[in-house]
């Protein structure tokens, strides 16, 4: 599969927990722990569990920046 978006992470899963719609999935990127909030079905249609290799795909139209000054 081919995307637009350039910010692609090669990733683990290390936890998911499920709520009543939305899902959230814990990855582990060359040592940085991201989450990704899906819906529960996607979890399901993409057979995700623990130790499933993915790609987190990050697209975003805004980042914001924020320091301690």
């Amino acid at each position: 599969m081919k995307l637009s978006a350039r910010n692609q992470i090669p990733a683990q899963v290390t936890s998911i927990t499920s709520g009543e719609a939305i899902a959230n999935v814990v990855l582990e990127a060359g040592g940085v722990r991201l989450v990704a909030s899906v819906t529960v079905e996607a979890v399901r249609e993409l057979g995700l569990a623990e130790g499933s290799q993915v790609a987190a795909v990050i697209k975003a139209s805004d980042v914001v920046l924020a320091t301690n000054d």
